[in-house]
Protein backbone atom coordinates (compact mmCIF):
# COMPACT_ATOMS: atom_id res chain seq x y z
CA UNK A 1 0.00 0.00 0.00
CA UNK A 2 1.07 3.48 -0.89
CA UNK A 3 4.72 2.80 -1.62
CA UNK A 4 6.28 5.98 -2.04
CA UNK A 5 4.15 7.64 1.15
CA UNK A 6 2.86 9.95 -0.91
CA UNK A 7 -0.24 8.61 -2.90
CA UNK A 8 -2.81 6.73 -0.64
CA UNK A 9 -5.01 4.69 -2.96
CA UNK A 10 -2.09 3.06 -4.82
CA UNK A 11 -0.89 -0.03 -4.14
CA UNK A 12 2.09 -2.06 -5.81
CA UNK A 13 2.12 -6.00 -6.16
CA UNK A 14 5.47 -7.46 -7.30
CA UNK A 15 4.53 -11.37 -7.98
CA UNK A 16 6.36 -14.22 -10.37
CA UNK A 17 4.91 -16.56 -12.82
CA UNK A 18 6.27 -19.79 -13.93
CA UNK A 19 5.59 -19.41 -17.46
CA UNK A 20 6.24 -16.54 -19.60
CA UNK A 21 2.57 -14.72 -18.95
CA UNK A 22 0.72 -11.05 -19.99
CA UNK A 23 -1.04 -9.54 -17.03
CA UNK A 24 -4.49 -8.10 -17.33
CA UNK A 25 -5.75 -6.18 -14.18
CA UNK A 26 -8.79 -4.09 -13.08
CA UNK A 27 -9.65 -2.02 -9.98
CA UNK A 28 -13.28 -2.28 -9.84
CA UNK A 29 -15.26 -0.05 -9.01
CA UNK A 30 -18.86 0.61 -7.57
CA UNK A 31 -20.95 0.95 -10.60
CA UNK A 32 -20.74 0.22 -14.06
CA UNK A 33 -18.19 2.40 -15.81
CA UNK A 34 -16.22 3.31 -13.04
CA UNK A 35 -13.85 0.17 -12.98
CA UNK A 36 -10.15 1.07 -14.16
CA UNK A 37 -8.46 -1.91 -16.37
CA UNK A 38 -4.76 -1.59 -17.62
CA UNK A 39 -2.92 -4.56 -19.83
CA UNK A 40 0.96 -4.67 -19.11
CA UNK A 41 3.97 -7.10 -18.77
CA UNK A 42 3.53 -6.60 -14.91
CA UNK A 43 1.33 -5.00 -12.75
CA UNK A 44 -0.28 -3.54 -9.57
CA UNK A 45 -3.59 -3.21 -8.19
CA UNK A 46 -6.62 -5.34 -7.23
CA UNK A 47 -7.67 -8.19 -9.90
CA UNK A 48 -4.92 -9.99 -12.01
CA UNK A 49 -5.95 -12.22 -15.12
CA UNK A 50 -2.51 -13.82 -16.70
CA UNK A 51 -2.91 -15.00 -20.02
CA UNK A 52 -0.09 -17.50 -20.84
CA UNK A 53 1.72 -18.11 -23.84
CA UNK A 54 -0.34 -21.56 -24.63
CA UNK A 55 -3.52 -19.14 -24.20
CA UNK A 56 -4.42 -20.65 -20.68
CA UNK A 57 -5.25 -17.87 -18.28
CA UNK A 58 -5.47 -17.78 -14.54
CA UNK A 59 -7.44 -14.86 -12.23
CA UNK A 60 -6.42 -14.02 -8.83
CA UNK A 61 -8.65 -11.42 -6.86
CA UNK A 62 -6.65 -9.09 -4.22
CA UNK A 63 -8.72 -7.37 -1.74
CA UNK A 64 -6.89 -4.30 -0.56
CA UNK A 65 -8.39 -1.93 2.46
CA UNK A 66 -7.12 1.37 1.86
CA UNK A 67 -6.96 4.25 4.44
CA UNK A 68 -10.60 5.40 5.62
CA UNK A 69 -9.62 8.99 6.30
CA UNK A 70 -9.05 11.24 3.48
CA UNK A 71 -7.25 14.40 4.36
CA UNK A 72 -8.53 17.38 5.77
CA UNK A 73 -8.67 19.22 2.42
CA UNK A 74 -10.63 16.94 0.73
CA UNK A 75 -13.10 16.04 3.35
CA UNK A 76 -13.94 19.30 3.32
CA UNK A 77 -14.68 19.95 -0.26
CA UNK A 78 -17.98 18.29 -1.00
CA UNK A 79 -18.77 16.76 -4.58
CA UNK A 80 -21.90 16.71 -6.48
CA UNK A 81 -22.59 14.61 -9.70
CA UNK A 82 -25.67 15.39 -11.29
CA UNK A 83 -25.26 14.00 -14.78
CA UNK A 84 -23.24 11.32 -16.05
CA UNK A 85 -24.36 9.90 -19.15
CA UNK A 86 -21.43 6.96 -19.18
CA UNK A 87 -22.25 5.77 -22.49
CA UNK A 88 -21.99 9.39 -23.71
CA UNK A 89 -18.62 10.16 -21.51
CA UNK A 90 -15.52 10.15 -23.19
CA UNK A 91 -14.11 7.72 -20.45
CA UNK A 92 -11.88 4.93 -22.06
CA UNK A 93 -10.53 2.14 -20.35
CA UNK A 94 -8.62 3.71 -17.33
CA UNK A 95 -9.98 7.67 -17.28
CA UNK A 96 -10.34 9.74 -14.46
CA UNK A 97 -11.21 13.20 -13.97
CA UNK A 98 -8.05 15.18 -12.79
CA UNK A 99 -8.48 17.60 -10.20
CA UNK A 100 -5.42 20.27 -10.26
CA UNK A 101 -6.06 23.23 -7.51
CA UNK A 102 -4.55 26.66 -7.48
CA UNK A 103 -2.81 24.79 -4.18
CA UNK A 104 -3.63 22.24 -1.79
CA UNK A 105 -3.71 18.14 -3.01
CA UNK A 106 -4.49 17.12 -6.36
CA UNK A 107 -6.82 14.53 -7.32
CA UNK A 108 -8.92 12.25 -9.79
CA UNK A 109 -12.54 11.14 -9.53
CA UNK A 110 -14.76 8.75 -11.27
CA UNK A 111 -17.91 9.49 -13.53
CA UNK A 112 -19.61 8.74 -9.95
CA UNK A 113 -17.50 11.55 -8.44
CA UNK A 114 -15.76 9.01 -6.23
CA UNK A 115 -11.91 9.80 -5.30
CA UNK A 116 -10.21 7.04 -6.71
CA UNK A 117 -6.56 8.80 -6.61
CA UNK A 118 -5.49 11.77 -4.81
CA UNK A 119 -1.41 13.18 -3.95
CA UNK A 120 -0.52 14.09 -0.41
CA UNK A 121 1.83 16.13 -1.77
CA UNK A 122 0.46 20.13 -1.98
CA UNK A 123 0.41 21.24 -5.83
CA UNK A 124 0.29 24.55 -7.62
CA UNK A 125 -1.42 25.17 -10.96
CA UNK A 126 0.93 21.85 -12.53
CA UNK A 127 0.16 18.48 -13.09
CA UNK A 128 0.99 17.70 -16.73
CA UNK A 129 1.62 14.58 -18.34
CA UNK A 130 5.02 13.58 -20.59
CA UNK A 131 6.15 11.50 -22.82
CA UNK A 132 6.70 8.20 -20.62
CA UNK A 133 3.65 8.52 -18.87
CA UNK A 134 5.05 10.07 -15.63
CA UNK A 135 3.79 13.74 -14.52
CA UNK A 136 5.47 16.79 -13.60
CA UNK A 137 4.35 17.82 -10.20
CA UNK A 138 5.13 21.88 -8.98
CA UNK A 139 5.40 20.98 -5.22
CA UNK A 140 7.49 22.35 -1.83
CA UNK A 141 9.81 20.48 -0.13
CA UNK A 142 7.35 20.71 3.33
CA UNK A 143 3.59 21.63 3.45
CA UNK A 144 4.32 24.74 5.77
CA UNK A 145 6.72 26.19 3.14
CA UNK A 146 5.23 29.51 1.76
CA UNK A 147 6.87 28.72 -2.02
CA UNK A 148 6.50 26.09 -4.83
CA UNK A 149 10.11 25.80 -6.04
CA UNK A 150 10.46 22.00 -6.07
CA UNK A 151 9.47 20.35 -9.13
CA UNK A 152 9.35 16.05 -9.49
CA UNK A 153 8.55 14.27 -12.05
CA UNK A 154 6.55 11.19 -10.79
CA UNK A 155 3.74 8.80 -11.59
CA UNK A 156 0.33 8.24 -9.86
CA UNK A 157 2.14 5.46 -7.20
CA UNK A 158 4.24 8.72 -6.15
CA UNK A 159 7.90 7.76 -7.22
CA UNK A 160 10.14 10.29 -7.95
CA UNK A 161 12.71 9.48 -11.08
CA UNK A 162 13.78 13.23 -10.71
CA UNK A 163 13.31 16.24 -9.13
CA UNK A 164 14.11 19.92 -10.31
CA UNK A 165 14.49 22.58 -7.27
CA UNK A 166 14.46 26.82 -7.62
CA UNK A 167 16.06 29.81 -5.80
CA UNK A 168 13.62 30.54 -3.89
CA UNK A 169 14.80 34.17 -3.18
CA UNK A 170 15.68 35.39 -6.25
CA UNK A 171 16.34 39.76 -6.25
CA UNK A 172 14.73 42.43 -7.73
CA UNK A 173 15.05 46.49 -7.15
CA UNK A 174 14.15 46.30 -3.05
CA UNK A 175 17.07 43.90 -2.17
CA UNK A 176 15.50 40.29 -2.33
CA UNK A 177 11.95 38.73 -1.67
CA UNK A 178 10.38 35.15 -1.37
CA UNK A 179 8.68 34.27 -4.76
CA UNK A 180 8.06 30.92 -6.34
CA UNK A 181 9.77 31.17 -9.01
CA UNK A 182 7.74 28.78 -11.66
CA UNK A 183 4.00 30.29 -11.27
CA UNK A 184 1.36 28.85 -14.09
CA UNK A 185 2.50 26.37 -16.69
CA UNK A 186 5.21 23.97 -18.00
CA UNK A 187 5.39 21.71 -21.08
CA UNK A 188 7.88 18.95 -22.15
CA UNK A 189 9.71 19.84 -25.87
CA UNK A 190 10.04 16.71 -28.17
CA UNK A 191 13.69 16.46 -27.30
CA UNK A 192 12.39 16.15 -23.83
CA UNK A 193 13.51 19.86 -22.69
CA UNK A 194 11.06 21.61 -20.59
CA UNK A 195 9.58 25.24 -21.27
CA UNK A 196 8.71 26.74 -18.34
CA UNK A 197 6.69 30.47 -17.21
CA UNK A 198 8.18 31.99 -14.59
CA UNK A 199 9.10 34.87 -12.35
CA UNK A 200 12.37 36.31 -12.76
CA UNK A 201 13.04 38.68 -10.27
CA UNK A 202 12.36 41.71 -11.13
CA UNK A 203 9.10 44.03 -10.03
CA UNK A 204 7.44 42.63 -13.95
CA UNK A 205 6.31 39.40 -12.42
CA UNK A 206 4.79 36.23 -14.85
CA UNK A 207 6.10 37.66 -18.09
CA UNK A 208 9.54 35.43 -18.49
CA UNK A 209 9.96 31.68 -20.12
CA UNK A 210 12.97 29.50 -19.87
CA UNK A 211 14.16 26.60 -21.42
CA UNK A 212 15.31 23.98 -18.75
CA UNK A 213 17.46 21.43 -20.20
CA UNK A 214 16.04 17.83 -18.99
CA UNK A 215 20.07 16.27 -19.08
CA UNK A 216 21.43 18.89 -16.26
CA UNK A 217 18.90 20.93 -15.56
CA UNK A 218 20.32 24.29 -16.33
CA UNK A 219 18.39 27.12 -18.37
CA UNK A 220 19.67 26.94 -22.18
CA UNK A 221 17.59 30.00 -22.87
CA UNK A 222 15.33 33.01 -21.56
CA UNK A 223 12.34 34.72 -22.90
CA UNK A 224 11.33 38.14 -21.85
CA UNK A 225 7.85 39.34 -23.15
CA UNK A 226 9.01 42.97 -22.02
CA UNK A 227 11.66 43.16 -25.18
CA UNK A 228 8.96 41.68 -27.61
CA UNK A 229 5.99 43.63 -27.26
CA UNK A 230 5.52 47.20 -26.84
CA UNK A 231 7.05 49.02 -23.95
CA UNK A 232 4.17 50.68 -22.43
CA UNK A 233 2.16 47.68 -22.25
CA UNK A 234 4.27 47.35 -18.98
CA UNK A 235 5.82 50.67 -18.06
CA UNK A 236 2.39 51.96 -18.10
CA UNK A 237 0.49 49.55 -16.21
CA UNK A 238 -0.56 49.89 -12.26
CA UNK A 239 1.91 48.64 -10.06
CA UNK A 240 0.18 46.44 -6.98
CA UNK A 241 0.47 47.38 -3.75
CA UNK A 242 3.77 45.06 -3.16
CA UNK A 243 5.04 46.90 -6.08
CA UNK A 244 4.83 43.60 -8.37
CA UNK A 245 4.06 45.04 -12.07
CA UNK A 246 1.33 41.91 -13.62
CA UNK A 247 1.69 43.50 -16.82
CA UNK A 248 1.09 40.06 -18.69
CA UNK A 249 0.01 37.15 -16.68
CA UNK A 250 1.06 34.59 -18.70
CA UNK A 251 -0.55 31.52 -17.80
CA UNK A 252 -0.50 29.05 -20.38
CA UNK A 253 2.15 27.98 -22.69
CA UNK A 254 1.78 25.46 -25.83
CA UNK A 255 4.39 24.41 -28.03
CA UNK A 256 3.69 24.04 -31.84
CA UNK A 257 5.62 21.23 -33.28
CA UNK A 258 4.77 22.08 -36.89
CA UNK A 259 6.41 25.35 -36.80
CA UNK A 260 8.82 24.90 -33.70
CA UNK A 261 6.94 27.71 -32.11
CA UNK A 262 5.32 28.69 -28.73
CA UNK A 263 1.76 29.70 -28.35
CA UNK A 264 1.30 31.46 -25.39
CA UNK A 265 -1.93 33.43 -22.83
CA UNK A 266 -1.23 36.91 -21.51
CA UNK A 267 -4.77 37.22 -19.05
CA UNK A 268 -3.71 40.81 -18.17
CA UNK A 269 -4.01 41.78 -21.67
CA UNK A 270 -6.85 39.83 -22.91
CA UNK A 271 -4.49 38.10 -25.48
CA UNK A 272 -3.29 35.10 -27.21
CA UNK A 273 -0.19 35.08 -29.24
CA UNK A 274 2.74 33.04 -31.35
CA UNK A 275 6.50 32.97 -31.26
CA UNK A 276 9.09 31.58 -33.07
CA UNK A 277 11.32 29.54 -30.31
CA UNK A 278 14.29 29.95 -31.93
CA UNK A 279 14.28 33.24 -33.05
CA UNK A 280 11.69 34.74 -30.49
CA UNK A 281 9.69 36.85 -33.67
CA UNK A 282 5.96 37.03 -33.11
CA UNK A 283 4.24 35.10 -35.64
CA UNK A 284 0.74 36.57 -34.95
CA UNK A 285 -1.30 38.68 -31.92
CA UNK A 286 -5.41 38.58 -31.10
CA UNK A 287 -6.79 40.77 -28.66
CA UNK A 288 -9.37 43.50 -28.59
CA UNK A 289 -6.85 46.23 -28.45
CA UNK A 290 -7.65 48.34 -31.02
CA UNK A 291 -5.44 48.04 -34.46
CA UNK A 292 -4.42 52.12 -34.47
CA UNK A 293 -3.36 51.78 -30.90
CA UNK A 294 -0.52 49.04 -31.50
CA UNK A 295 2.80 50.43 -33.31
CA UNK A 296 3.13 50.36 -37.19
CA UNK A 297 5.78 47.44 -36.42
CA UNK A 298 3.11 44.71 -34.98
CA UNK A 299 -0.14 45.69 -37.10
CA UNK A 300 0.51 43.21 -39.96
CA UNK A 301 0.83 40.80 -37.02
CA UNK A 302 -2.21 41.38 -35.58
CA UNK A 303 -5.40 38.29 -36.56
CA UNK A 304 -8.81 39.78 -37.55
CA UNK A 305 -11.83 38.31 -35.99
CA UNK A 306 -14.48 37.25 -38.72
CA UNK A 307 -18.32 37.70 -37.86
CA UNK A 308 -19.88 36.18 -34.75
CA UNK A 309 -15.71 35.47 -33.15
CA UNK A 310 -15.32 36.85 -29.93
CA UNK A 311 -12.54 38.47 -28.43
CA UNK A 312 -10.92 36.90 -25.51
CA UNK A 313 -10.71 38.16 -21.82
CA UNK A 314 -8.76 37.22 -19.17
CA UNK A 315 -8.54 34.31 -21.26
CA UNK A 316 -6.91 30.27 -19.98
CA UNK A 317 -4.98 27.49 -21.27
CA UNK A 318 -4.75 28.07 -24.64
CA UNK A 319 -3.74 24.83 -26.91
CA UNK A 320 -3.11 24.32 -29.93
CA UNK A 321 -5.23 21.27 -31.14
CA UNK A 322 -4.02 20.79 -34.89
CA UNK A 323 -2.63 21.92 -38.03
CA UNK A 324 -4.95 21.16 -41.09
CA UNK A 325 -2.99 18.69 -42.78
CA UNK A 326 0.32 19.78 -40.85
CA UNK A 327 0.43 23.39 -42.74
CA UNK A 328 1.30 25.75 -39.98
CA UNK A 329 -0.86 28.06 -41.48
CA UNK A 330 -3.76 26.12 -40.78
CA UNK A 331 -4.25 26.31 -37.09
CA UNK A 332 -6.92 24.88 -34.70
CA UNK A 333 -6.58 26.41 -31.12
CA UNK A 334 -8.82 25.91 -27.94
CA UNK A 335 -8.86 27.80 -24.84
CA UNK A 336 -11.23 29.07 -21.74
CA UNK A 337 -12.42 32.32 -22.20
CA UNK A 338 -13.16 34.02 -18.68
CA UNK A 339 -14.74 36.94 -20.71
CA UNK A 340 -13.68 39.70 -18.09
CA UNK A 341 -12.26 42.87 -19.58
CA UNK A 342 -8.58 43.42 -17.61
CA UNK A 343 -7.20 45.64 -20.24
CA UNK A 344 -8.47 44.92 -23.51
CA UNK A 345 -11.43 42.57 -23.43
CA UNK A 346 -15.12 43.06 -24.10
CA UNK A 347 -16.76 45.75 -22.07
CA UNK A 348 -20.32 45.15 -23.38
CA UNK A 349 -20.24 41.16 -22.33
CA UNK A 350 -17.91 41.22 -19.43
CA UNK A 351 -19.09 39.49 -16.52
CA UNK A 352 -22.07 38.24 -18.30
CA UNK A 353 -20.61 34.59 -18.97
CA UNK A 354 -17.46 32.59 -19.41
CA UNK A 355 -16.92 29.75 -21.93
CA UNK A 356 -14.63 27.06 -23.84
CA UNK A 357 -14.00 28.50 -27.20
CA UNK A 358 -12.35 27.10 -30.53
CA UNK A 359 -11.04 28.31 -33.23
CA UNK A 360 -9.76 28.23 -36.56
CA UNK A 361 -6.70 30.28 -37.58
CA UNK A 362 -5.89 31.44 -41.13
CA UNK A 363 -2.60 32.94 -40.72
CA UNK A 364 -2.29 33.67 -45.03
CA UNK A 365 -5.14 35.35 -44.31
CA UNK A 366 -4.26 36.80 -40.67
CA UNK A 367 -8.38 35.81 -40.18
CA UNK A 368 -9.59 34.01 -36.64
CA UNK A 369 -12.90 32.05 -36.78
CA UNK A 370 -14.84 31.04 -33.72
CA UNK A 371 -16.11 27.03 -34.85
CA UNK A 372 -17.36 26.04 -31.57
CA UNK A 373 -17.73 27.50 -28.00
CA UNK A 374 -20.20 26.24 -24.71
CA UNK A 375 -21.03 28.53 -21.20
CA UNK A 376 -22.76 31.35 -22.89
CA UNK A 377 -26.37 29.98 -22.47
CA UNK A 378 -25.19 28.91 -18.67
CA UNK A 379 -25.14 32.91 -17.55
CA UNK A 380 -23.40 34.57 -15.13
CA UNK A 381 -24.18 31.90 -12.46
CA UNK A 382 -20.89 30.03 -14.44
CA UNK A 383 -19.01 33.31 -15.10
CA UNK A 384 -15.46 33.31 -13.28
CA UNK A 385 -12.90 36.02 -13.29
CA UNK A 386 -10.32 34.03 -12.70
CA UNK A 387 -8.86 30.06 -13.74
CA UNK A 388 -10.23 27.62 -16.02
CA UNK A 389 -9.48 25.23 -18.34
CA UNK A 390 -10.87 23.47 -21.34
CA UNK A 391 -9.58 20.08 -22.82
CA UNK A 392 -10.93 18.28 -26.26
CA UNK A 393 -11.10 14.93 -25.54
CA UNK A 394 -12.44 13.46 -28.89
CA UNK A 395 -14.30 14.76 -31.93
CA UNK A 396 -17.29 15.33 -30.22
CA UNK A 397 -16.34 16.10 -26.28
CA UNK A 398 -15.29 18.69 -24.62
CA UNK A 399 -14.22 19.22 -20.47
CA UNK A 400 -15.00 22.49 -19.22
CA UNK A 401 -13.36 23.80 -15.87
CA UNK A 402 -15.48 27.05 -14.53
CA UNK A 403 -12.89 26.98 -11.73
CA UNK A 404 -13.89 29.90 -9.61
CA UNK A 405 -17.45 30.20 -9.57
CA UNK A 406 -19.45 32.31 -7.28
CA UNK A 407 -16.36 34.01 -5.93
CA UNK A 408 -14.15 30.56 -5.75
CA UNK A 409 -16.93 29.14 -3.14
CA UNK A 410 -17.07 26.29 -6.18
CA UNK A 411 -15.97 25.07 -9.12
CA UNK A 412 -17.89 23.43 -11.78
CA UNK A 413 -16.49 21.04 -14.28
CA UNK A 414 -18.92 20.05 -17.94
CA UNK A 415 -18.21 17.86 -20.17
CA UNK A 416 -20.26 18.33 -23.30
CA UNK A 417 -21.15 16.49 -26.24
CA UNK A 418 -21.44 19.50 -28.92
CA UNK A 419 -23.66 21.22 -26.97
CA UNK A 420 -25.51 18.76 -25.02
CA UNK A 421 -24.22 18.08 -21.56
CA UNK A 422 -23.42 14.40 -20.56
CA UNK A 423 -20.99 15.08 -17.09
CA UNK A 424 -21.71 18.11 -14.93
CA UNK A 425 -19.78 17.66 -11.39
CA UNK A 426 -20.00 20.64 -8.93
CA UNK A 427 -17.15 20.76 -5.93
CA UNK A 428 -18.38 23.30 -3.18
CA UNK A 429 -16.60 24.52 0.03
CA UNK A 430 -12.85 24.19 -1.31
CA UNK A 431 -10.19 25.59 1.15
CA UNK A 432 -8.52 28.70 0.52
CA UNK A 433 -6.90 28.62 -2.84
CA UNK A 434 -8.23 24.89 -2.84
CA UNK A 435 -10.43 25.85 -5.89
CA UNK A 436 -9.56 24.03 -9.03
CA UNK A 437 -7.34 25.52 -11.27
CA UNK A 438 -7.24 22.82 -14.43
CA UNK A 439 -9.83 19.60 -14.61
CA UNK A 440 -8.22 17.15 -17.05
CA UNK A 441 -9.83 13.87 -18.15
CA UNK A 442 -6.40 11.78 -18.31
CA UNK A 443 -5.48 8.25 -18.61
CA UNK A 444 -4.00 6.45 -15.10
CA UNK A 445 -1.94 4.00 -17.19
CA UNK A 446 -0.93 6.03 -20.53
CA UNK A 447 0.31 3.71 -23.30
CA UNK A 448 3.99 4.63 -22.80
CA UNK A 449 4.14 4.04 -19.34
CA UNK A 450 5.99 0.77 -18.26
CA UNK A 451 6.79 0.62 -14.23
CA UNK A 452 10.24 -0.81 -13.53
CA UNK A 453 11.04 -1.36 -10.20
CA UNK A 454 15.01 -1.84 -10.63
CA UNK A 455 15.35 1.56 -13.16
Amino acid sequence: MNPYQTSPLTALVIFQTDQAAKVKYTVVGKTANTSITNQVNGGYSTQHQVTYQDGTTTEQTLAIKTTTELPKYLQQTKIKVTKNNKQQMALGDNKLTFMIRTTKQPFAIDADGAIRWYSTLYVQHMLQPIHNGHLLLLSKKTQSAMVYNDLLETDYLGRVYKEYTFRAKTSNNDGGKETTVLHHDIIELPNHDLVATVNDGSDYVEDTMVVISAKTGKITKVIDLKKLLPTAMYTKYKAASDGDVDWFHQNSVYYDDNDQSLLISGRDQDMIMKIDLQTNKIKWLYSGKKASTWPQKYRNLLLTPTKGTTITGGQHGLDLLSDDNSDPSSENILLYDNNIDVTNGDAQTSGKYSQGVQYHIDTKKMTINQTWAYGKSLGQVNFTPVIGYTQKLNDANYLIDFGFQNKGRSSNVIEVNGQQQVFNVKLTNPASKAYVYRAYRLPVYASSYQFDLEQ
